[in-house]
C-alpha cells in the first residue's frame, strides 16, 4: 500500500515553533482535512509532506514509487501552449514509461534470449499494466473530462493558456494534479477558485478517487461531503478527530467549554498573582511570599492556556435597518447585452446577450440567492441593481425607502487612503459599535498591529475583507453582496452568516459556498443564459427540484420545479402578477379585501409562531447531541439511550413541524 510517514517533525521559523513534533500516516484510502487558524502552518505542513520544504527533526518515510502531488493554494501562471497541451503535460509520468516499455521491447526483439531477458519482460509487463490503469491510454478523453468538469468550455480547449485570469490558471493546475493520478493527493485550498458547480465536480472526483488526499479548505459543505477525519493544527501540535468536518466542531466544541473554564481559573489566578507581586514586592516583610508568587506566576506564564482563533465566538449585530416597504424591487423585462470590439474578421461588434426578461419581485426580508454558472449572468444583475451598470433593456424600480449597500470585488480594490484601518472604521462606524471594532476586525482576519495599516498598502484579500466589514457597519436596508465570503476564513463566515441572518432588511446575493447559501437563502433565482427560474424555498429545495427534473419526475419549468420567465417579453413572472394583483385591490369590494387581510395576518401570525418552535426544538436538539458527545454520557449506556431516544422524538417533532410550517407557507 502507498503511503507517507511523518514521525516527531519539528520545524521553527527563528523563535516560533511552526510545528512540533508533529506525527501523521496518509496512505491509499485516506480522505482527511487539515484545519487551524490562520498563519498556523497549514501550508508549511504540506510543503513539508510534499518534500517541497525540509524540516528541522524528525522522520520523513516515503514507501518506494509512492507519488504525491501538492496543489499549493496560488502562485501557478503557465505559459508557451494551448490548454489541452498545457493540460496533457499531467501524462509525463506516462510518456516516461512509455517510452522506456519500448526501448525494452526493441531490447528484447533484438535479444529474447539474452541476459536478463526475464527481468525485461517482467518490467514491460509492469508498465503494460500501469499504463492501463492510470487511464495513460484514456488520457485524451480524461483531460476533456477533467477540463469541463472544472468549469472549462469546450472553446476554451484550444485557446493559449496565457489568456486565462489568475483563478482560471490554478484552474488548470488543479486538473493537472488530478490527473497526474498520484497515491497521494495534497490540495491547499482547492476550492478558492470554483463556482458550486465546479466544486459539486470536485466532490465527485473525490469521492471516487482510489488514493488518499489531505485537503484544506474553508468550505464546510465540501468537507463534509469528502472527508472522514480531520486534523487540526494549533501551536505547532497536530490532533486527529475523526469523522467529518461539522463533527470536528461538535467535539471540538465540548473540548473548548472545558477548555475556556480552565483559561477564566487561570486568568483569574494569574490577576491575584500579579495584584499581590504589586501590592507587597517592594515591602521587606512581604518580600519572600513575593518572590515565591513570582515564581507561581512565571511557572503559569509559561504554561498559559490559549484558545483557538478557529473557535472564538464572535458576534455582532448590524446597525438596525432602515423602515421600506413590503416591495423591495421589482423588474420588468430586464435584458442586458455586452458588444465585443470588432475583430479584422468581423465588420460589426457581436452581441452577448447575458440577461433577457427578467421578471423578479423582491419583497421586505428576502434572502434571494442567484444562481447559475458562470457567465450567467449573476454579477451583472446585481451590479444593475445597484445601480453600477445602467446599460440595460426593461426597468427596475426599487420600493418606497429602500437604501442600498453593495459589495463586490472590484469595488474593494478601489479603495484608497493613508489612513489605517481602525480610523477609518471610527469615523464611519455608529457610535454602538465603536468599542466592538477591535473584536470585529479581528474576526475578519485583522489582528494585532495590522489594525494600523494603511488602507494604500492592504492586499487585494485585505481590501476586501476591510469592504465587506465597512458595508456591514451602514445603516441600509437592501444589501447586495457578490461572493461576500471569498478570503474569509471558516470562522469570519460564521461571523458573517450570524450577522445576516439578524439582519432587519433584505440581502440579494451571490455565493459559490453551498453551506453559506444553504444557510441563508430563503429564495432562488436561478439564471441560464438568456433564461430565468424562481424557486420558493430553499437552495436544499432547489436542489432537489434539479435532482427530481434529472430524474424526470418533473418538468423544467412546472410549477413543481419553479417559476419560469418567459422569453417573448410579453409575459411576467407569477411573483409581477402578484405584486401587481395586490396593488389593485380597489377593484375588490371592501368586505372581500378585509376579510383575505385578516386570513392573511392569521396565517403569517401562525407561520411566525411555527418558525419560533422549529428553531427551539432544534436548539434542544443540538444540546442533546452535545450531551452525547461528553464522556459520562456515551460511556454509559442507560443515559446514552435515553438521550438518543429523545433526540428521535425530537427529530420527528421537528419534522412534522416543519411540514405544517410549509402547508402554512404554501397557504400564504
Amino acid at each position: 500500500m502507498s503511503f507517507v510517514q511523518f514521525s516527531k517533525v519539528s520545524l521553527a521559523f527563528g523563535d516560533r515553533d511552526v510545528l512540533k513534533d508533529v506525527s501523521v500516516n496518509l496512505a491509499k484510502g485516506t480522505r482527511a482535512a487539515l484545519t487551524g487558524a490562520n498563519g498556523s502552518g497549514k501550508s508549511t505542513l504540506m510543503k513539508v509532506m510534499a518534500g517541497k520544504m525540509e524540516a528541522d527533526s524528525g522522520d520523513r518515510a516515503v514507501e518506494k514509487n509512492c507519488r504525491i502531488v501538492y496543489l499549493p493554494q496560488s502562485g501557478i501562471v503557465h505559459h508557451g501552449c494551448t490548454l489541452l497541451e498545457e493540460t496533457d503535460r499531467a501524462f509525463y509520468r506516462g510518456y516516461q514509461l512509455h517510452e522506456e516499455m519500448e526501448r525494452i521491447g526493441d531490447q528484447l526483439a533484438q535479444n529474447p534470449d539474452g541476459p536478463g531477458s526475464a527481468q525485461l519482460v517482467e518490467r514491460h509487463s509492469e508498465i503494460i499494466a500501469w499504463l492501463e490503469e492510470s487511464g495513460w491510454n484514456r488520457r485524451a478523453t480524461l483531460a476533456e473530462q477533467t477540463l469541463l468538469g472544472l468549469g472549462f468550455l469546450q472553446k476554451d480547449m484550444n485557446r493559449p493558456v496565457e489568456e486565462f485570469s489568475g483563478g482560471w490558471q490554478m484552474r488548470i493546475a488543479l486538473a493537472k494534479a488530478l490527473l497526474e493520478s498520484p497515491d497521494i493527493l495534497l490540495l491547499d485550498e482547492p476550492t478558492n477558485y470554483l463556482d458550486i458547480e465546479a466544486r459539486a465536480w470536485l466532490e465527485e472526483f473525490l469521492l471516487n478517487f482510489e488514493g488518499g488526499f489531505l485537503l484544506v479548505s474553508h468550505d464546510r459543505y465540501f468537507l463534509d461531503v469528502t472527508v472522514n477525519e480531520v486534523y487540526e493544527l494549533f501551536n505547532g501540535n497536530l490532533h486527529r478527530y475523526a469523522g467529518n468536518y461539522t463533527h470536528y466542531e461538535e467535539v471540538r466544541r465540548v473540548e473548548l467549554d472545558t477548555l475556556m473554564a480552565q483559561y477564566e481559573l487561570q486568568t483569574e489566578e494569574i490577576r491575584k498573582l500579579e495584584d499581590f507581586i504589586r501590592r507587597f514586592g517592594y515591602k521587606a516583610t512581604k518580600a519572600a511570599q513575593a518572590q515565591e508568587r513570582q515564581k507561581m506566576l512565571d511557572k503559569l506564564l509559561a504554561n498559559r492556556i490559549e484558545i483557538p482563533e478557529t473557535l472564538k465566538k464572535i458576534h455582532f449585530s448590524f446597525p438596525q435597518a432602515p423602515h421600506s416597504g413590503r416591495l423591495v424591487l421589482t423588474t420588468e423585462g430586464l435584458g442586458k447585452t455586452y458588444y465585443s470590439e470588432p475583430s479584422a474578421e468581423q465588420a460589426s461588434p457581436v452581441a452577448h446577450e447575458v440577461l433577457r426578461d427578467l421578471n423578479l419581485v423582491v419583497e421586505n426580508g428576502d434572502r434571494l440567492v442567484v444562481a447559475g454558472r458562470n457567465g450567467a449572468g449573476k454579477t451583472t444583475l446585481l451590479r444593475i441593481v445597484a445601480g453600477q451598470d445602467t446599460a440595460f433593456t426593461g426597468s427596475f424600480k426599487l420600493g418606497a425607502g429602500v437604501s442600498i449597500g453593495y459589495f463586490s470585488q472590484d469595488n474593494a480594490e478601489a479603495m484608497k487612503g493613508s489612513m489605517s484601518m481602525l480610523e477609518m472604521l471610527e469615523s464611519e462606524a455608529p457610535l454602538e459599535l465603536i468599542p466592538k471594532l477591535r473584536d470585529m476586525l479581528g474576526a475578519f482576519l485583522f489582528r494585532g498591529d495590522d489594525v494600523y495599516k494603511s488602507v494604500d498598502v492592504l492586499s487585494g484579500g485585505e481590501k476586501s475583507r476591510l469592504a465587506l466589514l465597512r458595508l456591514l457597519l451602514k445603516p441600509v436596508n437592501l444589501l447586495i453582496l457578490d461572493e461576500p465570503t471569498n478570503h474569509l476564513d471558516m470562522h469570519s463566515k460564521d461571523v458573517l452568516l450570524d450577522a445576516l441572518k439578524g439582519f432587519g432588511g433584505t440581502v440579494i446575493f451571490v455565493s459559490h459556498d453551498r453551506g453559506f447559501i444553504e444557510s441563508l437563502a430563503t429564495r432562488v433565482l436561478e439564471l441560464t443564459p438568456c433564461k430565468s427560474r424562481q424557486f420558493p424555498g430553499n437552495y436544499a429545495y432547489y436542489m432537489e427540484q434539479l435532482e427530481k427534473e434529472r430524474l424526470g419526475l418533473v418538468e423544467p419549468g412546472s410549477s413543481a420545479a419553479g417559476v419560469a420567465n418567459g422569453n417573448s417579453g410579453a409575459s411576467k413572472s407569477s411573483a409581477v402578477q402578484s405584486a401587481e394583483s395586490d396593488q389593485s385591490e380597489g377593484s375588490k369590494n371592501w368586505e372581500e379585501q378585509k376579510k383575505l387581510k385578516a386570513e392573511r395576518r392569521k396565517l403569517e401570525k401562525e407561520e411566525e409562531r411555527l418558525m419560533n418552535l422549529i428553531g427551539e426544538l432544534e436548539e434542544k436538539k443540538s444540546d442533546l447531541e452535545a450531551q452525547l458527545a461528553t464522556p459520562e454520557v456515551y460511556s454509559d449506556g442507560i443515559k446514552s439511550k435515553k438521550v438518543q431516544q429523545e433526540i428521535e422524538a425530537l427529530a420527528t417533532k421537528i419534522e412534522e413541524t416543519t411540514a405544517l410550517w410549509e402547508e402554512v407557507s404554501a397557504q400564504l
